[in-house]
């Protein structure tokens, strides 16, 4: 098979530079400063213990289509319809990307989907590279058909992926740990706004205890903490990388970046959206998704929210 990533940022490189080692057939999809670097120096793939630049094929959209090609879609959630237009319909389409939201939007469209559940501690900030801290595998990825099921293809990229140093079951439910991983995702708003500031954790508790409520309300199944610790285990431990320091997570990144979008409608806002179907209120992540889609709008730096304020307007909102 050939793995053409769509959106080659912190997850997408990190995968498509692992399978590229493993002797996989790879193609990186990217754009501007990045696409440019990638194909003039290649991909730099930054861990604990290396540092390697890899030659690894750039595209800055589709490529000529041939048998085996699958497609990981690793964009932000609020660029999947946008970033997959051009494509061939009949080509599988992974998508591993946070949220819930991505799998049903790419199934309108394409008749072969798979969840990737993506636990993958990975940072992307210059052009051409890629920092993964996961160790002593880069990531966690629990991958399978949607909206269920484990088929041939579905193995294969799980055998695949964990080849590549990844750990990659197939799982029938894949969907059920997407929804475990919003719940653990509702604090990126928390971070990318107030940064690691005193308090901080306290929200992002907060906001996951909320979204804990609103999916029981909603009778949606997903892994227990426990669970997900369970499985985990020590195989995907953060380790630093010498001359680094890593900012935050995915949200945060996206602000440090300057993007003028941020995920919270498909995290946040996905909590929100189903306390409003439901009619039961989430006013922390409403306050959430508010708060984080201004400041990508308007391009605030990270972490430069006083908690104090974000405290006063959740305490206002969940008051009301």
């Amino acid at each position: 098979m050939r793995y053409i990533i769509i959106g080659a940022g912190a997850v997408g490189g990190t995968i498509g530079g692992r399978l590229f080692q493993a002797g996989h057939d790879v193609v990186l999809v990217a754009r501007g400063a990045h696409l440019e670097a990638l194909r003039t120096t290649g991909l730099r793939l930054l861990t604990p213990d290396s540092d390697d630049l890899l030659p690894v094929p750039a595209s800055g959209g589709p490529v000529p289509p041939r048998a085996g090609d699958v497609l990981i879609v690793a964009t932000k959630s609020q660029d999947t319809l946008s970033a997959l237009e051009a494509w061939p319909r009949d080509l599988p389409v992974v998508c591993a990307q946070n949220g819930v939201a991505n799998e049903d939007k790419v199934l309108r469209r394409f008749s072969q989907v798979y969840g990737m559940c993506v636990w993958l501690p990975a940072t992307h900030l210059d052009p051409g590279v890629v920092a993964a801290y996961g160790t002593p595998h880069s990531g966690l990825l629990p991958v399978g058909r949607y909206p269920q099921g484990v088929d041939d293809l579905a193995q294969q990229i799980a055998a695949d992926l964990t080849k590549s140093g990844f750990v990659a079951p197939a799982v029938p439910d894949v969907m059920r740990y997407k929804y475990g991983k919003l719940l653990s995702n509702l604090g990126n708003a928390v971070e990318a706004l107030v940064g690691h500031a005193d308090g901080m954790a306290d929200l992002a508790k907060r906001a996951t205890a909320e979204g804990e409520a609103v999916l029981a309300a909603a009778g949606i199944a997903h892994p227990t903490r426990q669970e997900e610790q369970d499985l985990r285990g020590n195989q995907v431990d953060l380790r630093p990388i010498e001359g680094l320091t890593r900012g935050g997570g995915s949200s945060w990144q996206s602000l440090a970046r300057g993007a003028g979008s941020i995920e919270a409608d498909y995290l946040n806002g996905e909590i929100v959206l189903l306390a409003r179907r439901i009619g039961v209120g989430a006013p922390v992540n409403e306050v959430l998704q508010r708060e984080a889609n201004r400041f990508a709008r308007g391009k605030h730096a990270p972490g430069s929210m006083p908690v104090d304020d974000l405290r006063r307007l959740i305490d206002e909102r969940s008051a009301t």
